[in-house]
C-alpha cells in the first residue's frame, strides 16, 4: 500500500504545483489582498491547489509521513516548467539540473526510507505540545522577518509556512492513517484542526509571496516541509527512519542532493516582483509652447 500512497502522493505534488503557479501569478498583478478573489484564474488555481493538497491527504492514509512527505518537494520539479510557460519562457539549463537533482535526491531517498507502515497514535498532550513548538517558531519567524528585507523576508516567513503546512500534514496522517474504517475517529478536534491550520498556512505563504521572490519563498517551503513532517512522524508517531551505517550515510546525501537542487531551483525561479512603472515625460505640443511665448 506505500507505493500506492506514493502515486497519489505525486499525482497530487502535479495539482499543487500548477495550483501554487496560477495564484502566483495572479497574486503579482494584485499582490496579496482581497482583490484576488475577483480574479477567476486565482480561483482556479485554487480549486486545482485544494484538489492536489487533498490526494496528499489521501496518500498520508497509505504511506508514512517519511515516505509521503520528501515527495511533496516534487511540486517544486513540477512548478518550474509551469512557471516557465506562464511568463512566456523555456525553463533555465541550471533549473533543468536542479530538477534532476530533486528527482533523484526523491528516488533514492524513498528507496532507502524503510516502508513499514506504522498505525499513527498522537496523545492530545502530545499533540499540543506539537502545535506550542510550531508556534514558537512562526512567532519567532515572524518577528525576525519584520527586521529583514527582500529574499531573507521571504525565507523566513516561507518557514512559518512550512513548520504549519507540517503540522497539518502530521494531523492529516493521524485522522486518516489511524481512521482504519473507523469513522468515530473524525469525531475528535484533531480533525477541526486541519482546516484552521491549513487557513494559517495558506495565509503565511500568500505573506512570503506578496516579498516578491517567489521561488525562494516556494523552495523554502518545499524543503522545511518535509523536513519538520519527517521529524514528527519519527519523533511522535514512531515511524521508523535509516539508522544503520548502510542507510543512513546515502539517505544524508541523497536529502542533500534533494535540499541542494530544491534551492538551487528557488534561485533560479524568475523573480515574481511587481516590475517598476515606466514613468512618462510629458512632451510639449508645439502649439502649446508657441502661446506660452506670446
Amino acid at each position: 500500500m506505500t507505493w500506492v500512497g506514493l502515486i497519489i502522493a505525486l499525482a497530487g505534488a502535479l495539482g499543487y504545483a500548477v495550483g501554487a503557479a496560477l495564484q502566483q501569478f495572479e497574486a503579482v498583478a494584485e499582490g496579496a489582498s482581497f482583490k484576488l478573489v475577483k480574479r477567476p484564474r486565482w480561483w482556479i488555481g485554487g480549486v486545482i491547489g485544494f484538489t492536489g493538497a487533498s490526494l496528499h491527504a489521501v496518500a498520508l492514509s497509505f504511506a508514512p509521513l517519511v515516505v509521503v512527505q520528501p515527495v511533496s518537494v516534487a511540486t517544486l520539479v513540477f512548478a518550474v516548467p509551469l512557471a516557465a510557460y506562464l511568463y512566456g519562457r523555456k525553463p533555465y539549463k541550471a533549473e533543468i539540473f536542479g530538477s534532476i537533482a530533486v528527482a533523484v535526491g526523491l528516488l533514492w531517498l524513498t528507496l532507502l526510507v524503510p516502508h513499514t507502515n506504522v498505525r499513527p497514535e498522537l496523545s492530545s498532550a502530545s499533540a499540543l505540545g506539537f502545535l506550542a513548538v510550531i508556534g514558537a517558531i512562526v512567532l519567532v519567524a515572524n518577528a525576525a522577518a519584520r527586521r529583514s528585507r527582500g529574499p531573507a523576508k521571504a525565507l523566513l516567513l516561507s518557514v512559518g509556512a512550512g513548520v504549519v503546512t507540517a503540522s497539518v500534514s502530521t494531523f492529516v496522517r493521524v485522522v486518516g492513517g489511524g481512521m482504519e474504517g473507523d469513522l468515530s475517529r473524525l469525531v475528535h478536534w484533531f480533525t477541526l484542526a486541519i482546516p484552521l491550520l491549513l487557513v494559517c498556512a495558506v495565509v503565511l505563504l500568500q505573506r512570503s509571496y506578496a516579498v516578491g521572490y517567489f521561488g525562494i519563498a516556494y523552495a523554502g517551503v518545499q524543503v522545511i516541509d518535509p523536513i519538520t513532517s519527517v521529524l514528527a512522524g519519527a519523533i511522535l508517531l514512531g515511524e521508523p527512519l535509516p539508522t544503520s551505517p548502510s542507510t543512513a550515510v546515502p539517505a544524508l546525501l541523497a536529502a542533500a542532493l534533494t535540499v541542494g537542487g530544491t534551492i538551487t531551483l528557488g534561485r533560479l525561479a524568475p523573480d515574481q516582483s511587481r516590475p517598476t512603472p515606466e514613468v512618462s515625460i510629458p512632451v510639449p505640443h508645439p502649439s502649446s509652447a508657441a502661446s506660452d511665448r506670446s
